[in-house]
């Protein structure tokens, strides 16, 4: 009689959310690609967003082709109201880059459900970890369990 055989480990593919109404809120979190106002993105990004001012237009698509995208909408209307970027190898590393909420949202809980749904999302796939470079919003993702490495852990390569 033969031996069973035990199927070989598979790596989680991201689950990608169903779109979802956070807090109660009157939006929804996305990830679906054709959905996401890449004029909009751009326009926030490049214009509002210190650390991608002037980013050009291509430049900013091809980021977002190579991305996982979360894109949080107005239920009612369906705008894009905030936007986060995840590059991400699926297996061991994850960096969360390009968080952006409308300035007339702000401090209305769609930052907070953005970094909630890439946390969700991301979970299954079994990360070593989950990194960002940020100068503000330190509590939004202290509160998502996010901390500052260890002295020495991180170099970076100025381009």
């Amino acid at each position: 009689m033969p031996e069973p055989r035990t199927p070989e480990p598979r790596t989680p593919e991201p689950r990608t959310p169903e779109p979802r109404t956070p807090h109660g809120a009157a939006y929804e979190i996305s990830t679906d690609p054709a959905r996401l106002d890449r004029v909009r993105v751009h326009e926030w990004l490049s214009t509002d967003a210190p650390w991608a001012l002037g980013r050009g237009r291509d430049h900013q698509d091809r980021a977002i082709d190579g991305s996982l995208n979360f894109g949080a909408y107005e239920t009612a209307s369906g705008e894009l109201v905030g936007y986060a970027r995840v590059v991400t190898d699926h297996a061991t590393f994850a960096w969360l880059c390009d968080v952006y909420v409308d300035r007339r949202l702000r401090g209305e809980g769609v930052g907070n459900a953005l970094v909630a749904s890439v946390r969700e999302t991301l979970a299954p796939l079994g990360l070593k970890r989950i990194m960002l470079a940020t100068e503000d919003a330190h509590g939004l993702y202290a509160r998502h369990g996010f901390t500052a490495p260890p002295p020495g852990l991180l170099m970076h390569l100025p381009l």
